[in-house]
């Protein structure tokens, strides 16, 4: 089995380069790496937090299902004013919600990009690796002993 380390980057598919950058850029805030080849780009290098986004030309694409989509997280503290931001833009959040259960917890909003893709902002609250998660915490008490907690 390979055992990887991590995920490098994840490729978004876009008709028009630089309409898509200024919208990941300007909306989203995402950091602008580069572009490549220099000559006729294909590809747009963006950066959020540690995690990259590559924006990839492919005008004859077709439209994907909303379940396919890309999710950007934000503070707590951020999120309402995030969520302000997009529909001042005008761009159409057609879907909140605040989940509870599940692996992702928190707050969420769904809104397409100017070529249709179904994006995410989550204010992440809590990530299980299952429904009902069993965690050990060490407690050291005055004898010394561990004790194992259930969240």
């Amino acid at each position: 089995m390979i055992k990887t380390k991590g995920v490098l980057h994840v490729t978004i598919p876009v008709s028009d380069l630089a309409r898509s950058r200024s919208f990941y850029t300007d909306v989203l805030g995402l950091e602008f790496v580069a572009e490549a080849p220099k000559e006729n780009p294909h590809f747009i290098f963006l950066k959020s937090g540690a995690d990259y986004v590559l924006l990839g030309r492919d005008a004859g694409r077709e439209r994907f299902s909303d379940i396919i989509h890309q999710a950007f997280m934000v503070d707590g503290d951020a999120y309402d004013a995030a969520v302000a931001e997009l529909k001042a833009r005008g761009v159409d959040v057609f879907r909140e919600e605040k989940r509870d259960q599940g692996v992702f917890t928190g707050r969420s909003a769904y809104f397409h990009d100017p070529d249709n893709n179904a994006l995410e902002i989550i204010h992440l609250t809590i990530v299980r690796r299952a429904e009902t998660v069993q965690a050990t915490v060490s407690c050291l008490g005055r004898t010394g002993h561990s004790t194992a907690v259930s969240l």
